[in-house]
């Protein structure tokens, strides 16, 4: 099996899709001429050409209507964030725009779009451009929300997110555009709502997503050597959630420890502990735990962003507490 950086896994999902479908077409700042602002567009413009690969003015309000618009007249726009912070200037357009559109035309007007791009912190780019934004679109019904962490599933999820005829936010992290990953070489695709049971365990369940699973994985390798049994599941996707393997997890192993780098009010780690106390409160064994980001905006010096996101420090102590090993 060939090893291929995330970005290219990103790539090649979108390229084969667009052999596959001449209705599907890109369109963002960049994605063009520039060959993508991280390059994962990088020579799509050169086999696609500029009617389907179109650079846009930075007007995320402005290009988000029209691939709406696009959508709704039976293409299949793949638009491209360049980061999901500038999406609140088109927030508008995808929540009253492409969610509701489905349910208030009755059905007769499906938006099958992808939104793509980074989220969350990328290092040292202050309050404006390190936000997390799953949990805000996560709450939106209409929409699919999926956070991809590592190449494989990149390139499989985002495939069958082409394919789906809802509108769904697919986001990334520019901090993982370089990772490097097994990926075949043949066609797949990974169903939504499917999480992922990474490793087996029976003494604690350890939950994330997205860029943090790099974190919890290190974390479960260093419980293994204290030995913690940890069972690693990464949701890969946040709305609709997999509720299922969760709770089946914690029946066996009594324990929860969710990970999320987002503030704590109303979260995705919120509603996995709600629903956690709903269907498997008799077989906890201590009470749901979670670790998130400080609640507070992100700041610009390397030393206050590690404090305030989470960490292996953090998540081993939250991991300890659940197992009374403190």
């Amino acid at each position: 099996m060939r090893e291929i950086q995330f970005r290219e896994a990103l790539r090649e999902a979108m390229s084969e899709e667009m052999r596959r479908d001449e209705k599907i077409f890109l369109m963002g700042e960049e994605v063009a001429e520039y060959n993508g602002a991280y390059k994962v567009s990088q020579g799509m413009l050169d086999e696609f050409g500029s009617e389907r690969v179109l650079d846009t003015p930075i007007s995320e309000l402005g290009f988000t209507g029209l691939g709406i618009g696009a959508a709704m007249n039976g293409l299949r726009p793949v638009i491209e964030f360049m980061t999901f912070n500038f999406s609140l200037v088109a927030i508008d357009q995808i929540i009253n725009g492409a969610a509701k559109m489905m349910s208030m035309s009755g059905g007769q007007f499906p938006v099958p779009i992808v939104f793509r791009g980074p989220t969350g912190n990328a290092g040292m780019l202050s309050s404006q451009h390190s936000q997390n934004f799953e949990n805000w679109y996560a709450n939106t019904p209409g929409l699919k929300v999926v956070v991809p962490s590592n190449p494989y599933d990149a390139k499989g999820l985002l495939k069958t997110c082409i394919r789906d005829d809802d509108p769904v936010i697919f986001m990334e992290s520019e901090l993982m555009y370089g990772d490097k990953g097994q990926v075949p070489g043949n066609e797949y695709l990974i169903p939504i709502a499917d999480a992922n049971i990474v490793k087996e365990g029976n003494d604690v369940t350890l939950v994330s997503f997205g860029k943090m699973m790099k974190l919890v994985n290190e974390v479960a390798q260093e419980m293994t050597k204290e030995g913690v049994s940890v069972e690693l599941i990464d949701l890969r996707t946040v709305r609709p959630i997999d509720y299922k393997k969760i709770v089946d997890s914690v029946k066996k192993t009594n324990r929860l420890v969710i990970v999320e780098e987002t503030w704590p009010l109303g979260s995705i780690t919120t509603e996995i502990a709600y629903h956690i106390q709903k269907h498997a409160f008799d077989y906890l064994d201590a009470p749901v735990t979670r670790v998130s980001s400080m609640d507070v905006p992100l700041p610009y010096a390397p030393t206050l962003i590690e404090a305030i996101l989470p960490n292996v420090k953090r998540t081993v102590d939250a991991i300890n507490a659940v197992m009374y090993r403190n």
